[in-house]
């Protein structure tokens, strides 16, 4: 199935129309033409709420207080995912600490996936959802790598809202610079949950051409590491892995330089 047919005529205009993003390398590795796992959807509204309220009652919260903040949660003007992560810390007082936690700005980002995230013993609608929604919050704050590995313990056909599953698993790929499996991660947004917000559609398609266009060890490569860099040092993560980055990237530099003087010299003689 080609890019075209999953865009609106707006957003393939706009593609088309930028910076001759559609003209980059057309030799890479094509899309897959159909769908290997299967459609997803999200579930209607009042699906999702009936399936919120279950939950809430599995876990045993059924008084008249909590059940009016349900009821003015899921009436309320919000996106969905943000309603379920309100029944969520409702529900589970850990689950409200956590979700609290990962909303500070000024709190420092955790090093490792939540226990209740990781627990297959934990009911799959609060581990899937609550994965999610915690994804997405450390995502936004840049802490692409534990949003990632928060993503890979869930699954989307358990998560009210797949299509956020797969963008943001989609952004955390890009900005780490694992090409293959943002690759795989956009194809499947884009042609398996057909209800995908036209949003997250184009700034995947955005990222798509923007790999065609990567090459190895060049100039944009050096540029991406160093932006990894100062985000993790940021992040205040100087560690090993961050240090061995910059390595990757003054022996990177050094060679360029060495090549350059080598052509220079060829130049000259």
């Amino acid at each position: 199935m080609r890019l075209t047919h999953w865009l609106s005529a707006p957003a393939l205009a706009l593609l088309l129309w930028g910076n001759g993003l559609v003209q980059a390398d057309t030799e890479k590795k094509p899309m897959r033409e159909g769908a290997s796992f299967g459609v997803l959807h999200s579930p209607k509204p009042e699906e999702a709420r009936a399936q919120a309220e279950a939950w809430l009652k599995r876990a045993g919260k059924t008084d008249p207080a909590t059940l009016k903040q349900f009821a003015d949660t899921w009436t309320a003007d919000r996106p969905l995912l943000d309603k379920v992560a309100a029944t969520l810390a409702l529900g589970d007082a850990n689950a409200a600490k956590l979700l609290r936690e990962t909303q500070e700005p000024d709190t420092a980002p955790p090093t490792a996936v939540p226990s209740l995230i990781k627990d297959t013993k934990v009911d799959v609608y609060l581990r899937s959802n609550l994965g999610l929604v915690y994804a997405r919050s450390l995502s936004n704050r840049r802490v692409y790598e534990e949003a990632l590995e928060a993503l890979k313990v869930v699954r989307p056909e358990e998560v009210v809202d797949p299509s956020a599953y797969l963008f943001h698993k989609a952004v955390c790929e890009h900005a780490l610079m694992q090409r293959n499996e943002a690759d795989e991660t956009i194809d499947r947004l884009l042609v398996d949950v057909p209800d995908a917000p036209e949003r997250y559609r184009m700034v995947a398609a955005l990222m798509h051409f923007d790999m065609l266009t990567w090459r190895e060890k060049d100039l944009g490569w050096i540029a991406r590491k160093m932006d990894n860099i100062h985000r993790r040092l940021d992040l205040t993560r100087g560690g090993q892995k961050t240090q061995k980055m910059q390595k990757e990237v003054l022996v990177r530099l050094d060679e360029m330089i060495k090549e350059m003087e080598n052509q220079a010299k060829s130049g000259g003689s």
